[in-house]
């Protein structure tokens, strides 16, 4: 068998970034660019002020008594005209500068007189302005190829006046549910069958990752019915199915798979839990056949999916942010295979702690909710101790 980090390389040597397409600034939040973006303009647009008070053109140790105000000049409503010495305009935070002004004079240290404006405090030659350009200038780079685009990223190309981006799109995930035992939420499961969870754990995650889940709905072990599905979910920019990898009488999946010429590049890894994970191209789009098991199949998902997830969407981190931390508790240790426990990691003091739950079972969720990191324990490990510094993998949308 595989280990976890060869059976990764394959999935990062065959996913490849979806095609780059133009995208109106407000609608590319997650995406990441695929080329680099030039401001049009300078930052500011021209000198400004940077305090609600008077902008003069005298140096202020040289200013004897008052100065006549001749105008004002606000944002959006600029002053009309230069000043010269002997005279002062009033001025509003980010309202241009007038011509001749060299100095803003804060509203609180002016005396105020309607007519004129006196000095109550000393002052700076140049003080309080926002000098054109000053934070970037027409042609300057604004944000490299492969950035993702959020909050700060968004705002700040706007302001340099990029009204569209050229990203790779958000990945379409069709997500495929394999078992006779399956029944929907709203339905009471009967001997022998339970809620089809799976799903929704997947359609949650798929959706913090940025990228648009399918439900294509639950495949019987029937191989009209997978068939059906799968060709459905061609559709879409990347496959998952969950269930029905194993090696199981009623397990159908991979013959449904080989009917449509899949490409496998790997079946079973040396992990815990999730051995029986499957992974190979459909018609060239990657495809994923998680195990049944919901902790296996989160696990799955973290480890192998949403890796070939950033590599659709064109990041560059690509693998999971890795942290040190000290366990909170003993850990039993893997054997055989690289094992992954669900465990939450947290700053306490001066470094990390890594809590994890006793309970790990591959058919349980009670370990996944609450976690935010997959606990890596080589093979070969027979215990972990209380105290001991292990590394931990980030479970990041």
């Amino acid at each position: 068998m595989l280990t976890y980090e060869k059976a990764l390389q394959h999935v990062l040597q065959t996913v490849e970034p979806l095609t780059p397409q133009k995208h109106p600034l407000l609608e590319a939040t997650g995406l990441t660019l695929a080329e680099a973006v030039s401001s049009r303009w300078d930052m500011p647009r021209c000198d400004n002020s940077a305090m609600d008070g008077f902008a003069i053109a005298d140096h202020p140790n040289e200013v004897k008594g008052p100065l006549e105000i001749v105008g004002a000049s606000y944002a959006g409503h600029p002053f009309a005209g230069a000043i010269t010495s002997g005279q002062a305009v009033r001025i509003t935070t980010g309202a241009p500068l007038p011509d001749g002004a060299n100095t803003v004079i804060p509203i609180e240290d002016a005396v105020d007189q309607k007519t004129h404006v006196s000095l109550s405090n000393p002052a700076l030659s140049g003080q309080h302005i926002r000098h054109q350009g000053e934070e970037f200038k027409a042609g300057d780079l604004m944000l490299e190829a492969g950035t993702q685009l959020r909050a700060g990223e968004i705002g700040l190309l706007s302001c340099a006046g990029i009204e569209q981006v050229f990203a790779c799109p958000k990945p379409r995930v069709a997500i495929i549910s394999s078992g006779d035992e399956l029944v929907e939420l709203g339905q009471t499961p009967g001997p022998g069958q339970i809620i089809n969870s799976n799903l929704y754990l997947l359609m949650t995650r798929v959706r913090e990752c940025g990228c648009l889940p399918i439900a294509m709905g639950i495949g019987q072990d029937d191989p009209k019915a997978l068939d059906n599905l799968i060709a459905e979910g061609m559709h879409a920019d990347l496959i998952i199915s969950t269930g029905g990898v194993s090696v199981g009488d009623r397990d159908q999946m991979h013959n449904a798979l080989a009917r449509r010429d899949f490409q496998q590049k790997f079946w079973k890894v040396a992990i815990k839990p999730g051995k029986p994970v499957l992974f190979g191209t459909l018609e060239d789009k990657p495809y994923f056949g998680l195990p049944g098991n919901p902790a296996a199949t989160a696990a799955t998902f973290e480890l192998f999916v949403k890796p070939a997830l950033n590599r659709l969407f064109g990041q560059k981190d690509i693998t999971p942010k890795k942290r040190t931390g000290v366990l909170t508790t003993e850990v039993k240790g893997g054997g055989k295979r690289q094992s992954f426990l669900w465990c939450h990691l947290e700053w306490v003091d001066e470094g990390y702690q890594v809590a994890v739950p006793k309970r790990q079972g591959s058919g349980q969720h009670m370990s996944i909710q609450g976690a935010n990191a997959l606990l890596s324990i080589p093979v070969g490990t027979e215990k972990l101790r209380l105290g001991d510094s292990v590394e931990v993998l980030l479970l990041e949308g």
